[in-house]
């Protein structure tokens, strides 16, 4: 499904333009859909803002509430206090969890320093956690498949660390020092490549044939669609740009999908990264699109300087599915909440 905008005065007007594939006289940009918040992350900021509400500043998060740079600063400028470690939060005060999850170890530490916690872990990363439980305790080893340094993998691993092994690539699948006769079974970060997800998968199926898995798909339903119109978008455009911060898995595995199809990608944090060098006279039409925790407002920054300083000024948006899934609360912050009604 195909939507047509022009962008006109820093805003897209709803005009229909038809561009022939045969003569692409003007620069426009592909825009992908699904793109942006995921139902977990609209939740996770939701909950902050929530929180702000009821307890006033200031509100302590631990980790980034997402891995967003810009909407960290937003939050952070509404008195919001970003910190590693609980011992950063006064004794008694109110601690947020983001969405990517902690280990079992985290909790404790906040009912030792009588901490009223509210959990925005997305549902999906939970849903990983009580896996990774059932498993440990049926006495099974378990091979996450994510990355060491991110949180949400750190967080998961904190539900049996003796018994989680975590690997990123098909060198550290080799290496596993398990047999057949092992008690196996394998989970996934939600926020990884589909793809590269998939043949790890396979590799380990291949080495151990009794390890298990779950039932569904660890991976995000949003990371999926995104990653799904990126490699739609890719062979038609000759750049791709995607919105999204360093430190956002997802959006490091959009950029790596557009790359799979030799195209050029980049990841940006916002319209003020773009660089003329990269529109060359043989660039006429650029993808665009944002990781699940890059904010709507980033997208429209980024076409309003793809159109005044680059002369892309025709926008189609390209649909491959809708998304309608909506994560409630946490129910303590939602019982505040009905205090107030």
């Amino acid at each position: 499904m195909f939507g047509y905008y022009k962008i006109k005065n820093k805003e897209r007007a709803c005009q229909s333009y038809l561009i022939p594939e045969s003569n692409p006289v003007e620069r426009e940009v592909w825009l992908a859909y699904p793109r942006g918040f995921c139902a977990g992350v609209d939740r996770a900021i939701d909950v902050v803002e929530k929180a702000l509400l009821l307890y006033g500043v200031p509100l302590y998060v631990h980790h980034e509430i997402v891995h967003n740079r810009h909407v960290v600063e937003n939050l952070r400028q509404k008195g919001v206090v970003f910190v590693d470690d609980l011992d950063e939060v006064p004794e008694g005060e109110t601690v947020i969890f983001s969405a990517h999850g902690v280990a079992p170890v985290v909790w404790e530490k906040a009912r030792e320093r009588n901490l009223r916690v509210i959990d925005a872990t997305c549902p999906l990363v939970t849903k990983v956690h009580m896996e990774a439980k059932r498993y440990a305790k049926a006495g099974y080893h378990i091979i996450l498949i994510g990355h060491k340094n991110h949180v949400e993998a750190r967080g998961t691993q904190g539900e049996a660390p003796s018994q989680i092994t975590i690997v990123e690539n098909s060198e550290e699948v080799e290496k596993l020092p398990f047999t057949e006769k092992d008690k196996l079974a394998y989970l996934t970060q939600t926020t990884l490549s589909v793809e590269e997800t998939s043949e790890l998968i396979e590799k380990l199926r291949q080495k151990f044939p009794q390890i298990e898995g779950p039932n569904s798909s660890d991976i995000c339903y949003a990371t999926t669609n995104r990653q799904q119109a990126v490699a739609h978008i890719a062979p038609h455009v000759q750049l791709m740009l995607v919105i999204g911060s360093q430190n956002s898995s997802n959006s490091n595995r959009l950029k790596e999908v557009a790359e799979r199809w030799k195209v050029k990608s980049y990841l940006i944090d916002g319209e003020e990264d773009l660089k003329a060098q990269w529109f060359t006279p043989e660039v006429y039409r650029v993808g665009l699109t944002a990781g699940a925790s890059a904010p709507e407002i980033l997208v429209n920054r980024v076409l309003e300087r793809l159109n005044k300083d680059f002369g892309f000024c025709r926008v189609r948006e390209i649909r491959l599915k809708e998304e309608n899934v909506v994560f409630q609360l946490p129910r303590n912050l939602r019982e505040e909440l009905e205090k107030l009604a």
